[in-house]
């Protein structure tokens, strides 16, 4: 019987994709201390072909103290991974931008099992992503196989947290109004909307691979779906859920205040942020791009008075 599932992410996996994307990708493999496994791209400006976005690139690594040479990074990227950094790289006169995050693969499958009260990988990586840079072809199958793993356990959440019957949409809806909540993150109502738009059929077909995968039996009558879950299961599974909200956003606070110190070339983004939003150049000093947490009150000034000569 064919795995539809792995026909699926293959196929998404190894999309053709804009060749500046992948030169950033060969770019940054290049520049790490050790040869990473693979760079997946996934993200807003994947499914929108943004030119002036900002990138979401994930580089996965052997270990975890394989990307840096900085001890307090890789203190930091043990303790709550991932790193995340701020790149600029340019292709053929053209500028990009992204956002860089850093964790061992071993990580990556640690937050993409059902067990994982972080929800921050299988939620992204359940979704469309490319493997944009990959060291060799048994790399390409690890990554493959933890991305399977992601989808998964989404529809694993989404099953024990959607609707008893529903439309494949109504599951992924359901799902993700749950990680967005777990994750503090701040989203309009119709986000999952724009997620899965144009790509329905992909997660109706992944939806069932999954659940056969994970042995739930299901009835399918015209477009509705009902997984058979006991309804005694259905609550300890949202048992578990109200503790992984519990864990989520305390995880999220953290990531934050990580970031003050490990974001490196964060000034440089939050610089980007305010000149696309408002059209005008906040200039600082090279000693605030270096360290931005002692420099924050000179930034705020600077702010501050972009602000009054706007007003």
């Amino acid at each position: 019987m064919p795995d539809f599932m792995r026909t699926i992410l293959i196929r998404e996996l190894t999309t053709e994709t804009d060749a500046a994307v992948v030169a950033f990708a060969q770019y940054l493999s290049s520049i790490m201390p050790v040869m990473p496994l693979g760079i997946v791209f996934y993200g807003s400006v994947l499914r929108h072909r943004d030119p002036n976005g900002i990138l979401d690139l994930y580089v996965i690594t052997e270990e975890n103290t394989s990307f840096s040479h900085h001890v307090m990074e890789r203190m930091a990227n043990a303790f709550l991974p991932p790193n995340v950094y701020y790149c600029e790289y340019e292709h053929e006169g053209q500028l990009l931008r992204a956002k860089v995050a850093v964790l061992s693969l071993a990580q990556f499958l640690k937050r993409s099992r059902l067990q994982s009260l972080d929800t921050t990988i299988w939620a992204r990586f359940c979704q469309p992503v490319r493997l944009v840079w990959v060291k060799d072809e048994k790399s390409a199958d690890r990554i493959l196989s933890a991305i399977q793993q992601c989808v998964v356990t989404a529809a694993r959440w989404a099953a024990l947290l959607g609707p008893y019957s529903g439309e494949p949409e109504d599951y992924w809806h359901t799902l993700f109004q749950h990680t967005y909540e777990a994750e503090l993150r701040v989203e309009k109502k119709k986000r999952s909307h724009d997620l899965l738009a144009g790509h329905e059929e992909r997660y109706a077909v992944l939806l069932l691979a999954a659940w056969k995968k994970e042995a739930i039996h299901v009835s399918v009558i015209g477009d509705t779906f009902q997984p058979q879950l006991s309804p005694a299961l259905r609550e300890k599974a949202k048992s578990r859920w109200a503790r992984v909200k519990r864990i989520g956003r305390p995880l999220n606070v953290m990531r934050l205040l990580k970031a003050a110190f490990t974001f490196r070339g964060g000034m440089r983004y939050l610089l980007w942020k305010i000149r696309r939003h408002t059209g005008e150049e906040v200039r600082v000093p090279p000693f605030v791009e270096r360290h931005p947490l002692l420099g924050l009150p000179i930034f705020l000034w600077q702010a501050r008075r972009l602000k009054s000569v706007r007003q």
